[in-house]
């Protein structure tokens, strides 16, 4: 596949042990895409998005391209509570080579819808935020028969609903984006926010999500305080969809526990918070994808990030099989 680079069995390494302990004895690097797998059982697909031209295009921190090796990294280590008998498949790297980012939008759509096809359940890695437009895209066109209605949550500091730039997507865009598409297609879309800050938004994009029907809350209402106000924000949202597409910016994260992302805040919500607002996703029976965007490890101290990445794609899993 071009412009796709595999993962060497040896990057997932962590302690030993004979019998199922740790992630690394668990994902299996598949080198040829076209691979053919028997699946007994739920398969979840791993698939890194090496990209950060919509970073860059958005003036972000250049660095998020290294952010799913950086994931990566850290998840072999991790202790293994899923069931023995589903897959994990790493399918390696989308990488960009010439700067065509619309070009990358196109494979990594595809490459999605395959997996989707195939009856996986994608986890993408990130890679910049723009990584959505292609994701949302390739869910509604696995959905675009079903009449089924499709949600996004985004865990975010951001709306991303700027216009393009030039007529260039980047990643302050995927979700203005995913709204046009799905107005072309005839999808039923919700677009949902949690983690707003007003100091990262202004006022015409707040204006923007309302003529666009989103429901948000702002990074003040985002805490474990009064947390039966997020569970019925939660709760209206999956009552309006079918099915749930997850999207978890880490800048959505105080700096605190989120230090190495493409726009860092002091402000933000804390782990415990969100990892209340996964669970609550992971047991509606409802979600179907998600990814992890914005990891630059160029800023990260100590791993914390990564970790705080890896965690959010293990607790979710877990959750879901619990």
């Amino acid at each position: 596949m071009k412009n796709h680079k595999s993962t060497p069995p040896y990057f997932w390494k962590g302690r030993h042990a004979d019998t199922l302990q740790y992630w690394h004895q668990k994902v299996r690097c598949v080198e040829d895409f076209n691979t053919e797998f028997t699946i007994d059982n739920q398969c979840i697909a791993l698939l890194g998005y090496a990209v950060d031209e919509g970073v860059r295009r958005n003036q972000g921190r250049i660095g998020a391209s290294l952010g799913p090796d950086g994931i990566k990294s850290v998840m072999g280590s991790m202790a293994y509570h899923l069931p023995q008998d589903i897959g994990i498949h790493d399918y390696g790297n989308i990488v960009l080579e010439d700067g065509d980012l619309e070009e990358m939008h196109a494979l990594t759509k595809r490459t999605i819808c395959q997996l989707l096809e195939k009856g996986y359940f994608p986890i993408i890695l990130g890679g910049g935020h723009d990584l959505s437009f292609p994701h949302g895209s390739a869910l509604m066109d696995h959905m675009q028969h079903s009449n089924l209605k499709l949600g996004v949550l985004n865990l975010d500091a951001h709306f991303d609903l700027r216009p393009l730039t030039n007529g260039m997507t980047h990643s302050g865009s995927p979700f203005l984006q995913l709204h046009k598409y799905a107005t072309e297609k005839n999808i039923k879309l919700k677009y949902a926010c949690m983690g707003i800050q007003s100091a990262a938004n202004p006022k015409s994009l707040f204006e923007l999500a309302k003529n666009h029907n989103v429901s948000w809350l702002t990074s003040d209402s985002c805490h474990l305080f009064h947390f039966d106000k997020t569970v019925d924000f939660l709760e209206e949202f999956l009552e309006e969809v079918d099915k749930v597409y997850l999207t978890i910016d880490l800048d959505g994260f105080s700096s605190a526990f989120a230090p190495g992302v493409s726009a860092s805040s002091p402000m933000g919500f804390e782990p415990r918070f969100a990892f209340q607002v996964l669970e609550i996703l992971a047991k509606s029976g409802k979600l179907v994808s998600m990814d992890v965007v914005e990891y630059n490890p160029n800023y990260d101290i100590d791993q914390i990030t990564a970790k705080l990445a890896a965690r959010c794609v293990e607790y979710t899993l877990r959750k879901i099989y619990e």
